[in-house]
């Protein structure tokens, strides 16, 4: 079982099958530090002196105003590695398909948000709504020492994986004031430069593995990530192309030389049991577990809450479920359902049918629904607060 001071780097060594070390670790080690992360030096050789030349006999001995020869220049420090090619960017939808897109709707039909204004209006529940927020805004705005990783997975697709993560990076960069980061781990065709709206994609996370230095400023770091409103950057997992893998040591090394950079980081996993989704898990400080408020989505969740339950007890208390209700009126009571998910342990958040959310396509938060941005943010900040727990 993972010890509580290095659990991390425990079930690591689990997931790939490597024996524990027999003798105690350094310093380094017992924090999360792993020396097979870092590139080894070869060790330089140490100049040997030269002997001095003697003069020979009858020769006469150097003067003072002999000149004495300058020493060997040192040998520049080596420089940061450049990429060894330069990838073409790619357009996130392609130019065939970019005209089948409809209109963004709004999130909610306009009487609903004509009702919700006037009910708030006559019970003057907007002061205590103002209060929530502003409380909630405050649990967001937290300062971190180290960065925080927030690992988003799912049991399988279609439930509003992608969907929750671009919430939760969303949520952080509107109200956080370091940089914060979004990370695509599900190369397989995954959808959050979409739903983050980016134009156009370049390098991927197994592109800046190899490229990322310890030397590296933030400026240097996000001339390799994409843009995005609000202090974010994307990193995407591919340029769409089918087969696109990402292997544990690459992801390994880009989490660990990123995580200093950025403030709070999201990173949109494979469905699991995918090998990088559960490496995600484990390192994060925080894990999202989206589930579709379906019957066959609160079976499937409610099996791995309870598998989770063997495992140490910080893995499920650090675990939020987000059911998504992908319709609006789903064929369960989903109240009932989060409660029963809640007896594992887990934190249980319900997000709400959103029209904005459920026709896909770009997040425009000004377009969603007023209970759907307050469940974000609710959600955000419950996330959070768990990742503060973990160092």
């Amino acid at each position: 079982m993972p010890n509580a001071d290095n659990w991390q780097g425990d079930v690591l060594r689990d997931l790939r099958g490597t024996p524990p070390p027999q003798r105690a670790q350094s310093h380094g080690a017992a924090h999360g530090h792993h020396p097979a992360q870092e590139q080894r030096q070869p060790p330089q050789e140490q100049p040997q002196p030269q002997p001095q030349p003697q003069p020979r006999t009858g020769a006469r001995a150097p003067g003072p105003n002999t000149p004495v020869p300058s020493p060997a220049p040192a040998t520049p420090p080596a420089r940061a590695r450049r990429p060894a090619r330069s990838p073409d960017s790619r357009p996130v939808v392609d130019s065939a398909l970019s005209g089948t897109a409809r209109r963004p709707r709004q999130g909610e039909p306009a009487a609903a948000r004509v009702s919700r204004a006037i009910r708030r209006i006559v019970s003057s529940s907007a002061a205590r709504e103002v209060a929530e927020i502003t409380r909630t805004a405050e649990r967001i705005q937290q300062p971190v020492t180290t960065g925080r990783q927030i690992a988003v997975t799912s049991i399988r697709g279609g439930a509003g994986k992608t969907t929750v993560a671009a919430l939760l990076g969303t949520a952080y960069a509107h109200y956080r004031q370091d940089p914060v980061l979004l990370v695509e781990a599900d190369p397989a065709l995954g959808s959050l430069p979409l739903r983050l709206g980016a134009e156009t994609l370049r390098w991927t996370t197994a592109d800046l593995a190899d490229i990322v230095e310890p030397q590296m400023s933030l400026l240097d770091v996000t001339g390799y990530l994409v843009q995005l409103p609000d202090n974010a950057w994307l990193l995407p997992g591919s340029q769409g192309r089918i087969g696109a893998m990402l292997d544990t040591a690459a992801y390994e090394r880009v989490m660990v030389a990123l995580r200093r950079y950025f403030g709070v980081t999201v990173v949109d996993c494979e469905t699991l049991p995918a090998e990088v989704a559960r490496v995600a898990l484990s390192a994060a400080q925080a894990r999202v577990l989206a589930a579709p408020a379906t019957l066959d989505g609160i079976t499937s969740t409610y099996a791995v809450l309870q598998w989770m339950q063997g495992l140490p007890r910080h893995m499920i208390a650090g675990t939020v479920v987000a059911l998504t209700s992908t319709t609006s009126r789903p064929g369960i009571d989903v109240e009932d359902a989060a409660e029963k998910l809640r007896s594992t342990g887990a934190t249980v958040h319900v997000l709400p049918h959103d029209r904005h959310l459920a026709a896909g396509g770009a997040l425009r938060t000004e377009l969603l629904a007023r209970p759907t941005r307050l469940a974000a943010t609710r959600l955000a900040a419950e996330v959070f607060q768990l990742s503060q727990k973990r160092r």
